[in-house]
């Protein structure tokens, strides 16, 4: 290993050498010896309209001759401001403050101190989280405890604290998953249902029904838990709607949104909370303070990202392209229904994925690195949960391109030997 970098998620030993890039462009990612990548999986789910989008880099440009950093206690600036009186008014509902933070796992960690805050300034004895079976929600200590136990979290077990886990609502089962969740809510100490609305991610790109969304929320209100949409993964267009919780017709009483918010060109998060949430903090006695923050709280420049983002939203045939690229995913995916090396074939709007069948599964299946390689092979970046491989492309992509993938996948599987 010539480099002192530690890749993330990365197993060193069995992946010395990483990849280095030198420039992207659209849907497309150059090495520095000019080989091309088509990115299928947004640069790992955040570039939204593709790599370098002129209107973003543009106002990143402007911006970082204007405002650099500037500490966000006690100061503001336009961009932090803008940005979160657009948001809100896309959202819309009940949601009313936003709080900045850098990345998707500390707006989740931002969520549930949010709510733990909100019940401990209440003087109410609610402290339990609840979560779903495989769920996925960051890498901090608070993300890792609301998230499935499993290699990713099993060295760290002794810090994490226990949550309510239910069963994932699987089609036709979901009135186990409601039952688990009301007998939860039955005791009055819940603080909050927390979910990825219709699709788990790092779990295995599984999905439900929007109605299940709808009735878990309506659960949460009969019993007075909160409840919190992790949208970090599934906000700003990828399940076909500017939000997942959108389709559904619900507005959570916390909104976690990161990845996407500036084309994927900044790291940056916010959490949304209702004025509630927000009113239970407001007090002139100051023990009851909501005590976050990172030095970087909405950085200028970043906003400045997500703003010129909201632009694109706003200016451009966006939605037109999602639904065109929904479409495409669903012609795609259909050939591989009946194909016997796959099972589960399945889409969520701009997302989709299939399973190799194959006698090893899981994250840790041997499949996965070779798929990756054979993947690479092809000039293709796709990085597989285990033997389950999804796409998650940029709305820029052409249906020509989505199409060297699909050969691809499908040519894995003869690679592989797939029964």
């Amino acid at each position: 290993m010539s480099s002192p970098v530690w890749h993330p998620f990365t197993q060193h030993a069995v992946q010395p050498d990483a990849i280095e890039i030198a420039r992207g462009d659209g849907a497309w990612l150059e090495t520095r010896d000019g080989a091309r990548l088509l990115d299928l999986i947004s640069s790992w789910w955040v570039v939204t309209h593709g790599h370098r989008h002129p209107r973003i880099v543009q106002a990143i440009k402007d911006q970082a001759d204007q405002l650099d950093q500037v500490i966000f206690a006690g100061f503001t600036h336009r961009p932090a401001e803008e940005l979160a009186t657009r948001l809100l008014a896309r959202v819309g509902g009940d949601l009313a403050h936003v709080f900045y933070s850098d990345s998707g796992s500390t707006a989740v960690e931002v969520a549930l101190k949010m709510a733990l805050g909100f019940w401990r300034n209440k003087a109410e004895r609610r402290t339990r989280i609840v979560a779903l079976e495989h769920a996925y929600h960051g890498d901090t200590i608070g993300t890792m405890s609301a998230g499935a136990r499993g290699v990713f979290n099993a060295a760290y077990e002794p810090l994490l604290f226990d949550v309510v886990r239910l069963p994932f609502p699987h089609a036709g089962r979901e009135d186990v998953t409601l039952d688990a969740l009301r007998d939860a809510c039955r005791g009055g100490d819940v603080a909050a249902l927390i979910v990825e609305p219709l699709l788990l991610g790092a779990g295995g790109m599984l999905t439900y029904r929007a109605q299940t969304l709808r009735d878990m929320q309506a659960i949460c209100r009969e019993s007075g838990a909160l409840f919190i949409a992790d949208e970090v993964m599934t906000g700003f267009g990828r399940t076909g709607s500017f939000t997942a919780c959108e389709q559904a017709g619900v507005t959570p009483d916390i909104m976690c949104l990161a990845k996407g918010i500036t084309g994927g060109s900044m790291p940056l998060a916010v959490t949304l909370s209702s004025k509630a949430i927000f009113d239970a903090h407001y007090s002139t006695d100051r023990s009851k303070t909501f005590f976050h923050s990172s030095s970087y709280t909405a950085n200028p420049i970043a906003c400045a990202a997500a703003v010129a983002n909201l632009d694109v939203w706003d200016e451009e045939p966006v939605r037109q392209r999602i639904a065109t690229l929904c479409q495409w995913q669903a012609d795609f995916v259909a050939a591989f229904a009946q194909d016997a090396r796959f099972a589960n074939a399945r889409t969520c709007g701009t997302i989709a994925a299939i399973d190799l069948v194959v006698a090893d599964q899981g994250y840790l299946a041997s499949i996965g690195p070779k798929l990756y390689d054979f993947f690479l092979s092809r000039g293709l970046l796709l990085r597989p949960l285990g033997n389950t491989i999804y796409l998650m492309p940029p709305y820029c992509i052409t249906r020509d391109e989505l199409a060297l993938a699909y050969a691809a996948i499908a040519d894995a599987a003869d690679m592989i030997g797939a029964r």
